[in-house]
C-alpha cells in the first residue's frame, strides 16, 4: 500500500516559448499541485497513490500512463465521463510567464465523498490535502474534508497545504475551508508572508505557526521562498535557509517539490528539521529546469547535494 496519498487535481499542460497569440508550437505535459507532490516523493523512493478523477476525453490514457510511469498508484483514480482540465503557459517579456486555465467543470472538480475508499486511506502513513482541491468545487471541498476525517479517525497523518489562489476563490472562502479542515490536520505547510497575511491576517512565520498549532497541528512549516522555510515542530524549531543554484529557470512547482520531499523525509522517520533540509534541496535543484515534474532531480543527485551542503554548513558553523 502507498505510504503517501494525495487528493486533488492534475491537468494537461501546453507550454509555449512565446505569447500564445504568436505561438506556432506547443509542448504537452501534465501537472497539478497534488500530483507534483507525489512525483517528488516518488522520485525519492516513497510509495505514492493519487485520489482524483480522470475524464474519458482523448487525454485520459495519456494522464493515467504518465502518472503510472512516475510510480504513482492510480487504482483509486475514478474514471468518469467528462473532460480533463487544461492550462496553457506562455513566456512573454523578460521571461515572465502567463497562465491561462480551462478547468471549470473538469473531471476532478466532480469528485464526491463516495469516491473514497476508507480502507485504502487507513493503510497509508500520510494523506495530503491541497487547498486547490478544496477550491475547485463544493463537492471537491466536501471530498477533501471527508478524506481528512477518515484519515484522522484511522490515525493516519494528515498534511495540508493551503496553496491559496485568488483566481479560484476569495480569501474569506479559503480561510473558512481551511479552518473546517485544520482540526484534522497534523502537518501544515503554508506559504508566507503573503499567503499567511491574505488567509489568516498574520505577518510573521511564528504567528502563523502558533495559529496553526492551535488547531492541533504538531508540525508547521512556513515556506518563505528565497528566505527558506521556518519549521515549528516537536523536537525542533528554526529556519532552514533556501538551497540556491546559480541559474533559476522555472520556479513552477517548487513548493510542491518541497512538500513531497518533506513528507518523504517524515515517512523515513527524519526529524522535521532534517526533512525540511531535504525539501529545500529538492526544491532548489528543481528550479534549474522547466516544468513542475520534468525538472525534478533524481534521488542520487538530491542526496549528493544535501550531503555537500551539510558539509559546507558544518565548516562554516
Amino acid at each position: 500500500m502507498p505510504d503517501i496519498l494525495s487528493l486533488g487535481e492534475c491537468m494537461v499542460e501546453f507550454f509555449a516559448e512565446e505569447p500564445l497569440a504568436e505561438a506556432k508550437n506547443l509542448q504537452k505535459a501534465f501537472a497539478g499541485d497534488a500530483l507534483n507532490l507525489l512525483a517528488a516523493a516518488s522520485r525519492l523512493g516513497s510509495t505514492c497513490g493519487f485520489l482524483s478523477r480522470v475524464g474519458d476525453d482523448p487525454f485520459q490514457n495519456y494522464l493515467l500512463n504518465g502518472w503510472e510511469s512516475l510510480g504513482i498508484d492510480t487504482s483509486h483514480v475514478k474514471r468518469v465521463q467528462g473532460r480533463n482540465g487544461i492550462y496553457f503557459i506562455s513566456i512573454y517579456g523578460y521571461g515572465e510567464r502567463d497562465f491561462t486555465y480551462y478547468r471549470a467543470g473538469s473531471a476532478p472538480s466532480t469528485m464526491t465523498p463516495e469516491d473514497l475508499d476508507p480502507d485504502y486511506i487507513a493503510q497509508a502513513r500520510v494523506l495530503h490535502i491541497s487547498g486547490i482541491a478544496q477550491a475547485i468545487s463544493a463537492s471537491a471541498r466536501a471530498t477533501a474534508l471527508a478524506a481528512a476525517r477518515i484519515a484522522h479517525e484511522a490515525h493516519v497523518c494528515v498534511s495540508f497545504d493551503p496553496n491559496f489562489r485568488p483566481a479560484l476563490w476569495s480569501a474569506e472562502e479559503a480561510r473558512a475551508a481551511a479552518e473546517e479542515l485544520l482540526p484534522h490536520v497534523d502537518i501544515a505547510l503554508p506559504s508566507g508572508p503573503e499567503e499567511s497575511q491574505q488567509l489568516f491576517g498574520l505577518t510573521t512565520p511564528q504567528e502563523t505557526a502558533d495559529y496553526l498549532h492551535g488547531f492541533g497541528a504538531y508540525a508547521v512549516v512556513v515556506k518563505l521562498g528565497e528566505a527558506g522555510v521556518y519549521v515549528s515542530a516537536e523536537g525542533g524549531t528554526g529556519t532552514v535557509p533556501a538551497f540556491t543554484v546559480p541559474h533559476v529557470v522555472d520556479t513552477t512547482g517548487a513548493g510542491d517539490a518541497f512538500d513531497g520531499a518533506f513528507l518523504h523525509g517524515l515517512v523515513q522517520n527524519m526529524p522535521p528539521l532534517d526533512a525540511a533540509r531535504l525539501g529545500v534541496v529538492m526544491a532548489g535543484l528543481k528550479v534549474r529546469g522547466r516544468g513542475a515534474i520534468a525538472s525534478l532531480p533524481e534521488k542520487s543527485e538530491v542526496e549528493a547535494a544535501l550531503a555537500a551542503w551539510e558539509r559546507k554548513s558544518d565548516m562554516l558553523a
